[in-house]
């Protein structure tokens, strides 16, 4: 009897332990790890302005650290505290507002720092906010070609871009172009898998190349930023916008499709449907699929009652797992475009670049810090 007894008590003590690790944290928790991550490399990089160094040197405005302040827009849209905004405004004035090589540029990752300019020119509409972004847009729908996309990264450095300028100037000639581009992607490209509900990176995935186990190649990431797309996406445009229905479609695929992905510690691995190819915990394909559900649940798209497990044990598993005590966050994949980039991944080890992968937990984190 004493040991039906104690194995009665092992069991609902681990029983105890499994409903506590699926508790929702509360707000000022989600909050207070946001806090302590941006906390750190704001104060890594004081001026927001200086180039960034890694294998060689390049202008803050590239896409990495036009990821980090999509966060932190996101940051001080929950916790609008001046800092956030000013450490923006003079990331924008130290580059004259301007993108990575000129206005002139079509590459999607150049025109990634237009997302928070244009969210800068909202707050306060000085024209030089928006001036070179939308010049480089406008040069863009001069022409006829629309195969720009040609890597799933690209709509989120680009289509919230375009929608954005479509509501602030309402003219929907931007967002029909957005969609006629990712429609090319998508379609004429054929670098979405609707069978799967998954993309492949570009055309050096789609078959017959295949994983180590024979399965096709979806990169964590890859997909995480087409999620992200579609999300802010949808936000920004109206609701009678005649392409949400195919967004939303496409977005609840892909919801479908990586809910059953998910790692039993909360994690995804950067390959999705091998994950023996470089397997192992990674923040911010993580990242971006926790947004992309919590943004679910939220607005009323996703039955919170088959998501919110999903969400809650992946924000506890980057917050408790991947945070450090100074801010610095571990498990992120360096940048590249397949599994094997920027390995290994580890608790300590560093990107080459640190400042994407905040922005991605940022966005995350202003999701589930809404969450009910």
């Amino acid at each position: 009897m004493r040991i039906e007894a104690s194995i009665l008590i092992v069991c609902l003590l681990l029983l105890s332990a499994g409903l506590q690790a699926q508790k929702l944290p509360s707000k000022e928790e989600v909050l207070e790890k946001m806090e302590l991550t941006n906390e750190y490399l704001m104060k890594k990089w004081p001026d927001p302005g200086v180039n960034v160094i890694t294998n060689r040197e390049r202008p803050s405005n590239l896409w990495t650290r036009a990821v980090y302040y999509e966060g932190l827009m996101a940051l001080y849209g929950i916790k609008p505290e001046p800092e956030y905004k000013q450490y923006a405004i003079e990331w924008g004035e130290s580059h004259d507002w301007g993108l990575r090589n000129g206005y002139k540029t079509r590459h999607a990752d150049n025109h990634c720092a237009g997302q928070t300019y244009l969210d800068l020119y909202k707050m306060d509409p000085q024209s030089e906010r928006m001036k070179d972004i939308k010049a480089s847009i406008d040069l863009m729908m001069k022409t006829d070609k629309i195969d720009d996309w040609d890597w799933i990264d690209a709509l989120q450095m680009a289509m919230p871009i375009f929608a954005k300028l479509a509501v602030i100037t309402e003219d929907d000639e931007y967002s029909e172009r957005m969609y006629e581009m990712y429609r090319n992607t998508k379609i004429t490209q054929g670098l979405y898998n609707k069978k799967d509900g998954l993309w492949w990176r570009d055309a050096d995935f789609l078959p017959p190349y295949k994983e180590p186990n024979g399965e096709d190649c979806y990169w964590s990431r890859g997909n995480g930023w087409v999620v992200a797309a579609l999300v802010r996406v949808m936000d920004i445009l109206p609701e009678d916008d005649p392409h949400q229905k195919e967004y939303l479609k496409t977005y609840k695929e892909m919801m479908k499709a990586i809910l059953p992905l998910q790692r039993e510690d909360g994690f995804w691995n950067v390959s999705l449907h091998d994950p023996n190819h470089f397997g192992g915990k990674e923040t911010t394909g993580t990242a971006l699929f926790v947004y992309g559900m919590a943004w679910g649940v939220n607005n009323g798209i996703l039955k919170e009652k088959k998501y919110m497990p999903a969400i809650v044990k992946g924000w506890n598993a980057m917050a408790e797992q991947a945070v450090h005590e100074n801010g610095f966050l571990g498990y992120v994949q360096g940048t590249g475009k397949e599994p094997k980039d920027g390995q290994p991944v580890t608790y300590t080890s560093k990107p080459d670049f640190e400042d994407y992968g905040l922005g991605c937990f940022l966005l995350v984190g202003s999701e589930v810090y809404k969450l009910k």
